[in-house]
Parts: C-alpha cells; sequence; structure tokens
C-alpha cells in the first residue's frame, strides 16, 4: 500500500511539472516573467504586489497577478484595487495553487498587456513547496510576527526559493524577533539566497526587491 501510494504522488508531482513546464513557455513566448509570491496567511504577499506596482510603472513595467486563496477574495480585491489585470484562483479546499489552475488563470488575462505576472500562492509554508507552476523565479516573504525560528520549521521553503523577503521589521522588537537570526538560518539552508527586509507600510526595501526580481 505505502508503495502504491508513493507512486500515485509521483504521477501527481510529474503531472504538475509538466504543464508548469508548458505555463512557463507559453509566458515566455508572450515576453512575461512570473514571479511565485509564497509566504503564510499575513506575512505581507498582498501588500507586496500592493507597494511594488507603482514601483514597476514607474519604470515602465506592467504587472498583472493571480490570487491564490482557499476562498473568498479579499486578497483579489486588494491587487485590483492597483489598476493591474488580476484573476482570482480558489483553490476550494486544497492549500496550495497548482499548474492545472494556474494555467486556466493565465486563459482569463490581457497577456499582451502584462510584463510581469505575480503569482499569489496560499498563505501556507508547507504544501506549496512541491508543486511548480512555471515562475521563473520563488520569492518568500515571511514577518517578524510569526517569529524569528519560523524559517528553521519551514527550511524546504527556503532550499526551493530564489529570493527571501523579511517583512514587519518595524515589529520586530515589539515581538521580541532576533532578524539576524532569520537570516542566518536562512543561508543555513540556502546560502546563495538573497534576503531583502522590509516594510510594507512606508515601503522600505521595496526599491531594492524590485532590482533583484527584476535582475
Amino acid at each position: 500500500m505505502h508503495h502504491i501510494d508513493v507512486s500515485i504522488e509521483k504521477d501527481v508531482f510529474d503531472a504538475n511539472n509538466k504543464l508548469a513546464h508548458k505555463n512557463f513557455h507559453r509566458l515566455k513566448d508572450n515576453n512575461i516573467r512570473a514571479i511565485d509570491l509564497l509566504g503564510a496567511i499575513g506575512s505581507g504577499k498582498t501588500a507586496l504586489i500592493e507597494k511594488i506596482v507603482p514601483e514597476l510603472k514607474k519604470r515602465g513595467i506592467r504587472a498583472g497577478a493571480i490570487a491564490g486563496d482557499v476562498w473568498g477574495d479579499d486578497d483579489f480585491r486588494r491587487i485590483v484595487d492597483t489598476g493591474i489585470p488580476a484573476v482570482n484562483a480558489n483553490t476550494g479546499k486544497e492549500c496550495h495553487l497548482d499548474a492545472h489552475l494556474v494555467e486556466h488563470s493565465i486563459d482569463k488575462l490581457p497577456l499582451e498587456d502584462i510584463d510581469i505576472l505575480f503569482i499569489e500562492n496560499v498563505g501556507n509554508m508547507v504544501c506549496p513547496t512541491d508543486f511548480q507552476l512555471g515562475a521563473e523565479k520563488r520569492v518568500v516573504v515571511i514577518s517578524t510576527t510569526e517569529g524569528d525560528d519560523v524559517v528553521n520549521k519551514h527550511p524546504m521553503m527556503f532550499r526551493n526559493g530564489n529570493i527571501a523577503v523579511i517583512n514587519k521589521t518595524d515589529l520586530a522588537e515589539y515581538v521580541e524577533c532576533d532578524i539576524s537570526r532569520m537570516e542566518d538560518d536562512i543561508h543555513k539552508y540556502n546560502p546563495i539566497m538573497p534576503i531583502f527586509k522590509t516594510n510594507m507600510k512606508t515601503g522600505d526595501g521595496i526599491c531594492e526587491l524590485a532590482d533583484e526580481i527584476l535582475r
């Protein structure tokens, strides 16, 4: 039985990765760069989109987004308010987006009006890790309010990521969070992962983060 379960899991991942590959090339053929945003609920993924869209606009870069959630459209409405094309992708009960859902979301977007696509994954630090979506980079967003041990509790999220964002730096002292410990843990699991410290309320760190995303 255990062997059967493992085989089924492998089949699911293989099918997903084939679709992710297809998504990647479809976006590339339309000159779109896709960024997968991962992190817990409340870490600041939607706020990152809200802050980075105006920064990109100043540079003449047009953004679009897919808002992934189990249910509801709260994040989607916030993203729409930034003035960019977006799609709300509800998973129903799944704790992650998959390449199939992203494929259907891409179908609904005006690809000719988008240069960079943000795919905001479901708020979860475990499930999204194994499911590629077709993005060229993965940005992992964590916040000081999650505790300075959050990285050590979710190593795979960082091993498989490209850029780390430590958000809510202004609250670190109030929640007794040691940011240097978070940075050390990130580099323990991914020594070459660039780290950006942000405050989404003020926009601190957003310009530098945009530079890295566009690199």
